[in-house]
């Protein structure tokens, strides 16, 4: 049987790489991006689904910023680009085995850079791996397109917020409808 082309919230999991203090300024839409992130967040949030951030050399770069730091359950921190070496054993402390939760959504900066290379880590692990576009930033505008080219290329899935929202709550009957619904026209 051929896996559901559609995310669910009872299998996913939301990673939001590197919305650091320090890098955020020059992130191109750097504003745009985070609100997209957070209100991802935010309906993860609501749904149940584990939301992981990590952090790229701390003592360099800083905290996540606020809006983001404040929606995730653990943060990991990291001197190498790619995070997925660490994702098992952070979704062990979420008390989900690794292999429950193969259903990845990613988000985050630099595009190019650490989010990429964590999106490939865990595509070459099995995972199946949706990046959210909208909420995904790099200092260059071109360096972000090309990453999500070649994301997709590689088997990813490039989505938006919305989209990955609106799947997670499968029906307008779902109890938290209308709670992501008025997070949406926020936006």
């Amino acid at each position: 049987m051929a896996p559901s082309l559609l995310l669910r919230a009872d299998q996913s999991v939301l990673v939001l790489v590197d919305f650091q203090e320090r890098l955020m300024p020059a992130i191109h839409d750097a504003a745009e991006v985070i609100l997209r992130a957070g209100f991802l967040a935010e309906a993860a949030s609501i749904l149940g689904v584990p939301v992981i951030g990590t952090a790229q050399n701390p003592s360099r770069l800083g905290p996540n910023d606020p809006a983001i730091h404040v929606r995730c359950q653990t943060v990991v921190e990291k001197m190498t680009f790619s995070a997925g070496g660490s994702l098992d054993e952070v979704l062990v402390h979420l008390d989900a085995r690794p292999d429950d939760l193969r259903e990845i959504v990613i988000a985050g900066c630099e595009t190019h850079v650490c989010l990429l290379q964590t999106a490939l880590h865990l595509l070459e692990s099995g995972r199946r791996v949706w990046v959210v576009a909208d909420a995904c930033g790099s200092r260059h505008p071109l360096d972000r397109e090309a990453a999500l080219s070649r994301l997709a290329a590689a088997g990813a899935t490039v989505v938006t917020a919305e989209m990955v929202a609106f799947e997670w709550l499968e029906t307008a009957e779902n109890q938290s409808f209308k709670a992501v619904s008025a997070l949406v026209k926020e936006l």
